[in-house]
């Protein structure tokens, strides 16, 4: 068999949402650019083929997590994992990505030569290192670590006689029929497991050291089912999307401006779905402000009818250990369990743990300022995709390929071999990448880039200003430097002996 092409003109890292997004928007907008997609895994999906525990779903609606080029036309707005992973897979299909992915192709390093502008890039594949080479480096890879997820040093952890389950790494042959299990955590993975499954077990307790704020909505869009007897399915598509759209920017804002005003309305809309007398200011009032955190969604109250008729409980309490029958609270009381799930979090890892360097010399993502959430100073022809923290990360995803797309376009257009983002001031303000306080930001938040305190250092969080400014905003800014090719470069790379490549 020959070798396989191993130079492109893009090198896109993931098969996930993004990967396949910024594949279709490559093709689309950039049809002579060659491309390849690496992705770590045996196949597409990134998170949701990744994740398989009970009743894995989106915490964003479809209408605005899905893609706004292949509109999600399934009933339910709020969908479970399997359904996303389809609809990934036939999106790939469809417009023929799949042919363009390299599984099981895992990228450790990259690293940009001047000289020949281009990106050396080294995966792990069979166990053996692969090379490739590109002009520009685009990575999909989340902002996670797939291998592995965080569990704190749980004291006494060894001593527990049943089995402890982190849901990243959800075992096929997990029996929990008529168990008592324990779910230590309160964010997204906890909130989706413990109603999925209260019907199975013989009890379920989810144990928080704090609470967090749920906000209630119907796992179906009773707008978007009406306005489909009336108008065609592409224009309620559009106008749902939309209306979603303006609906989460909206909320967003106005629980920033009035904090206290979110905080009353979503503890009054969780006392109303929980039985009378519920301690619902110890288990459902945090201390700190909405949207400090992540709100987490509860479809169809599923959560609430779940502890409401007693097949599920909360607990706010501290663990002081395990013990070999369940865990030992600071309070002195002990839940008894046969299993304990540990949706603790996850690990913060952006570009996919891959060493990155400049000529010769290591990038420290944690000195780099971010150029329009998605660029790195001083890092040539290279995005990464993050997407928003308060609305769909597919949102972000589509703009940020809209950008990439212009600026190769661009470079195309006027000769430039480089384009890469510059700080001139030394001065700047440097600021935490994420405006988070939630635990997994704050534990990565030293390796993470950082924002500057002025435009365009700034990820605003906010999709109106990124549509205009990632869309139609001016490329050469004063901030964006372009290089054109000198005749040695461009020898160097016509000449550059092509590294062995997988076949």
């Amino acid at each position: 068999m020959p070798a396989a092409q191993n130079h492109f003109d893009v090198i896109i890292v993931g098969a996930g949402l993004s990967g396949v997004g910024a594949a279709y928007h490559l093709q689309t907008r950039c049809p002579e650019k060659s491309f390849v997609i690496l992705e770590g895994r045996e196949r597409i999906g990134g998170t949701w083929d990744l994740f398989r525990y009970p009743g894995i779903r989106s915490d964003s609606d479809m209408y605005t997590l899905g893609y706004r080029f292949r509109p999600w036309r399934k009933p339910k707005a709020i969908a479970d994992g399997p359904s996303i992973r389809e609809y990934v897979n036939d999106t790939a299909a469809h417009y023929g990505i799949g042919d363009h992915i390299r599984f099981t192709h895992s990228v450790t390093s990259a690293s940009w030569s001047s000289k020949d502008a281009c990106w050396t890039v080294t995966a792990t594949h069979d166990g053996a290192p692969v090379q490739f080479t590109c002009g520009f480096l685009w990575m999909c890879s989340g902002y996670y670590r797939y291998d592995q997820g965080y569990t704190p040093d749980f004291p006494g952890a060894d001593q527990f006689s049943g089995r402890i389950v982190h849901p990243q790494h959800w075992p096929e042959d997990l029996d929990y029929q008529d168990k008592k299990i324990v779910v230590i955590g309160s964010g997204a993975t906890a909130v989706t497991l413990i109603p999925s499954m209260a019907d199975k077990a013989a009890h379920i307790t989810m144990l928080q050291r704090s609470p967090t704020y749920m906000f209630s909505m119907p796992a179906d869009s009773p707008l978007a089912s009406f306005l489909k007897r009336i108008l065609p399915e592409s224009v309620v598509y559009r106008l749902i999307r939309w209306q979603r759209i303006l609906l989460q920017q909206f909320a967003f804002k106005m629980a920033r401006r009035f904090p206290q005003g979110t905080r009353r309305n979503l503890i009054k809309m969780t006392k109303e779905r929980l039985p009378e007398g519920y301690e619902v200011g110890k288990h459902f009032a945090p201390t700190y402000n909405p949207w400090d955190q992540r709100i987490c969604v509860v479809p169809d109250d599923d959560l609430f009818e779940a502890i409401g008729d007693g097949r599920a409980s909360v607990v706010t309490d501290k663990v002081k250990t395990f013990t070999p029958k369940g865990i030992m609270l600071e309070s002195g009381n002990e839940l008894e369990a046969d299993i304990i799930i540990t949706a603790t979090g996850l690990n913060v890892q952006i570009v996919g743990g891959a060493e990155l360097a400049v000529d010769g010399k290591p990038v420290n993502l944690g000195d780099t300022f971010t150029y329009k959430g998605l660029m790195l100073s001083d890092v040539p022809n290279f995005a990464s995709v993050f997407g928003y923290t308060n609305a769909s990360w597919t949102l972000r995803a589509d703009l940020v390929s809209d950008y990439v797309c212009r600026l190769m376009n661009y470079m195309d257009e006027n000769g430039f071999v480089e384009a890469a983002p510059h700080n001139a001031d030394p001065a700047m303000k440097r600021e935490p990448f994420l405006d988070f306080s939630s635990g997994y930001v704050m534990r990565a938040v030293d390796s993470l880039p950082k924002q500057g305190d002025r435009a365009p250092w700034r990820q605003p969080q906010d999709y109106a200003t990124d549509f205009f400014r990632l869309k139609y905003s001016k490329l050469d800014d004063g901030v964006m430097r372009f290089r054109k090719a000198s005749s040695e470069a461009v020898q160097s790379l016509e000449t550059k002996p092509v590294p062995a490549a997988a076949e």
